[in-house]
């Protein structure tokens, strides 16, 4: 008995706890809404809480938000997210469920036309890009997206007049470029940033820019180191600018017109005034031009038809007459002299072509169709000749047998690509998961016909010097096509839970590939998973990793072979698998506050284990592939970025890589990779002067290590040589003549304009020497003598921006 009463006084106060919760439950309201911003999109991630109180929750995709809270006279509700400004509400009165929307604007600060925005909350390893701060930028290259990626963590490049760049010490042909979802393909024959002529991606018409250093979702293709993802502009007006400067000249004009959008851009440039400040005294004559557009029409309420379309026309023309070089350390400084004869032409003509249809029946599904085709004509002819001496700096008289010689270099090398494909990507929502997948079929038809030669004398015996014959120093023929199809696919989910530990985002995918040239399959598994701790939400922390593959392309392909008499070859190798790499990369970010701005600390440690490596070499821009698969190394490092307001409502950020590449060739040459700097520093650095913000500069500081270097035609195996470090500044001040507001913008020839800029630039700032390539000549012996080929020079630059 006496037990029973214990189970029935426990029992009792059971019901009890259960009726004082549920009566608890009933006195609490549900306050529930969207958050968006400015232009009507969600924002995720808005941490949404009741002021003076533990309770809250947070956005998820669509920016919804749900929150239970205790009735009163009156609830104030907080709104907060990095990047935004913070939001309270008020509600009187709450006594019952309610629905509540709110709208977050940036924290951003308008100087006269830039806007600076204080950074996102980066959970995976894609990282956003404001496409925005190019128009300012000083960059040698005529203003590019790539001009500002080189700056960012774990980037580096050592040419100015080159849009290509080496991401964790992976080759140029690892970097994936995507606009509007498209892969973008550029020329092959391009063996200099001399000839490279403009980037695919146009600035003006870009409206964002997301990038990833390493571990990105299995959405995108098959590369070992970066992706670009570039998605363009749908203006809702009509809106415009015209740029000028001594590198050329772009327009763009974008316009809406009920259902139908379009962006359209022209650019011309010319770097004849840059190439100028090179050692080597000559006629340049670049003409690079290129037409865009993007335009969009909503077929109806839920469909919708993209075209992509771009012509370019990238020219090169130089005619060599006289360079002297100096080079050498300390005491044993040596020139070196030539004087040319002949000249060389080159052609790259790229057409792309695109076409998206989408059929979006609400938000939470998205289905499309994608057909483009990539065509590229591409030649390059030179016939040069050089008669040199060299001599030390302290010599005026008698010149040694070893210093007197003459080259000739000829080619006429043509090639024809074609890349078509057709696709399908899907999109669904199904709660806290986000599927997505996507197949494509691409057909790769390509034409290649190269005939080079080189002809050297020293002291008049023609190298190689026999007795009974005369013979060229080296000569390379190659008549190859191929015809091949590829087939992809992948799947992926992006789930995110909530605990009471924080919010985690994890992203999990599988792609798939085949390429029926080499009959490979190949299957590339990825995962990633980010972490906003609630103790701390100013803390981002994000792990990835994956198995990723770079398939061989045309290039790649190439293996070249030489015969008794020394005559040089080039046959495919169909039995070329793709390069592999296991990575995994660990990061975080630290966002504070200090002085009243924002800033941002980011950290990531990665380590890349790579086989089944196609080892090469690089000259300037141009990659001489080993053509098999016969080496393997690993590639680690941290990289370290620190961004914010160094003045107050500017954008800027400090950027340092370490790192360390190595990779043993057919197991036994040991040499580290060739884009393996061994360190990166970079500086983004953006100021105005104190109470007349009319007035702005933009500073763009790099410091790259040295890179290896072989002799030609010998790979790795007979030996390498460092370059020294990359070093240079570039600044620009601009000045804002009119803007908005303005009485000059009041007049009627000027009322539709928004902006006028006028800026000046000094490129490489402190006339630093830097040698990215070299010229070889042998003695009578066949010994081989490196000389630097310097890029430019201090060269200033006036530009002038209307924007409308």
């Amino acid at each position: 008995m006496h037990g029973n009463g214990i189970l029935r006084k426990g029992a009792l106060g059971l019901l009890l706890l259960c009726l004082f919760f549920r009566l608890a439950a009933q006195g609490r309201i549900r306050v529930s809404g969207y958050v968006h911003d400015a232009d009507g999109n969600p924002v995720e991630l808005v941490l949404v809480q009741v002021k003076k109180s533990l309770e809250g929750a947070m956005t998820n995709e669509k920016g919804f938000y749900s929150l239970k809270a205790s009735p009163g006279d009156s609830l104030t509700l907080v709104f907060s997210c990095l990047g935004y400004n913070k939001a309270e509400r008020i509600i009187p009165h709450a006594k019952g469920d309610l629905r509540l929307n709110v709208q977050m604007n940036p924290a951003s600060f308008d100087l006269g036309g830039v806007s600076v925005t204080a950074s996102r909350r980066q959970i995976s390893t894609m990282q956003h890009i404001q496409a925005d701060q190019i128009k300012l930028l000083p960059d040698p290259a005529g203003g590019s997206i790539e001009s500002l990626v080189v700056t960012y963590a774990g980037v580096s490049s050592n040419n100015e007049l080159s849009s290509q760049y080496s991401v964790r010490g992976g080759s140029y042909d690892e970097n994936l470029i995507y606009v509007n979802g498209l892969e973008v393909f550029r020329p092959l024959l391009v063996r200099s940033g001399q000839q490279e002529g403009l980037s695919f991606v146009n600035p003006e018409l870009t409206q964002s820019v997301n990038f990833s250093a390493g571990g990105f979702e299995a959405r995108y293709g098959d590369k070992m180191s970066s992706v670009l993802d570039i998605t363009y502009k749908k203006p809702k007006a009509l809106e415009g600018s015209v740029a000028a400067s001594l590198l050329g000249l772009n327009a763009y004009v974008g316009s809406a017109s009920g259902k139908f959008t379009q962006v359209t851009g022209i650019r011309y440039k010319t770097t004849r005034s840059l190439l100028g400040t090179m050692q080597t005294q000559a006629d340049y004559q670049p003409v690079f031009m290129d037409l865009q557009t993007y335009m969009t029409y909503r077929l109806a309420p839920h469909w919708e038809a993209d075209f992509l379309g771009n012509l370019a026309s990238n020219n090169y023309r130089f005619i060599p007459h006289t360079r002297s070089t100096s080079f050498g350390t300390g005491d044993n400084v040596t020139n070196f002299t030539v004087y040319f004869d002949g000249q060389e032409k080159d052609r790259f003509q790229t057409q792309f072509g695109a076409l998206t249809l989408k059929y979006t029946p609400d938000a939470n599904k998205e289905f499309g169709f994608s057909a483009s085709a990539f065509n590229s004509l591409e030649s390059e002819s030179y016939d040069i000749s050089g008669d040199y001496f060299i001599n030390d700096e302290e010599t005026s008289d008698g010149i040694s047998p070893l210093t007197l010689g003459n080259y000739m270099e000829h080619a006429r090398d043509r090639l024809h690509a074609v890349v078509a494909n057709v696709g399908h990507y899907g999109m669904l929502r199904l709660k806290a998961n986000k599927l997505q997948w996507g197949a494509t079929a691409q057909m790769e038809r390509i034409a290649d016909r190269t005939a080079e030669w080189e002809m050297r004398d020293s002291a008049g015996y023609s190298l190689p010097h026999t007795a009974d014959a005369l013979h060229v120093f080296s000569n390379l023929y190659a008549e190859d096509r191929v015809n091949s199809l590829r087939l992809s696919g992948y799947l992926q989910d992006a789930f995110k839970f909530r605990t009471p530990q924080g919010l985690f985002t994890l992203i999990g995918g599988l792609r798939g590939s085949y390429w029926n040239y080499n009959d490979e399959f190949i299957f590339s598994p990825r995962a990633s998973l980010g972490f906003i701790p609630n103790r701390n939400q100013n803390f981002t922390f994000r792990l990835a990793g994956g198995l990723y593959y770079q398939p061989p392309f045309y290039k790649e392909l190439r293996q070249i072979s030489t015969d008794a008499e020394g005559n040089r070859s080039v046959h495919l190798n169909k039995g070329l698998k793709s390069q592999r790499s296991a990575q995994i990369i660990l990061g975080g970010d630290y966002a504070f506050k200090l002085m009243d701005r924002n800033f941002k600390f980011t950290a990531e440690l990665y380590y890349k284990k790579l086989d089944r490596l196609n080892p090469y070499t690089v000259d300037n821009v141009q990659l001489n592939y080993y053509g098999e698969n016969c080496a393997k190394g690993y590639a680690a490092g941290l990289d370290m970025k620190f961004f914010g307001e160094f003045v107050q409502g500017t954008d800027s950020w400090i950027s340092l890589s370490l790192m360390k590449g190595q990779q043993t060739i057919r197991g036994v040459t040991k040499a580290p990779l060739p884009n393996n700097p061994g360190y990166n520093f970079s500086l983004f650095f953006q100021d105005y002067f104190p109470g007349y913000r009319r007035l702005s500069m933009n500073l763009r500081m790099m410091l790259s290590g040295r890179l290896p270097v072989t002799p030609p035609y010998q790979g790795y195996e007979g030996g390498y040589f460092h370059t020294t470090p990359y070093r240079r500044v570039d600044i620009g001040l601009s000045y804002r003549l009119a803007g908005r507001g303005d009485a000059l913008m009041q007049r009627p020839l000027f009322e539709h304009l928004k902006n006028i800029w006028l800026g000046i630039d000094a490129f490489n700032l402190f006339d630093i020497q830097n040698a990215n390539s070299y010229t070889w000549i042998n003695d009578v012996q066949g010994h081989p003598y490196a000389i630097p080929n310097y890029l430019t020079g201090r060269q200033l630059n006036f530009r002038i921006l209307v924007e409308f």
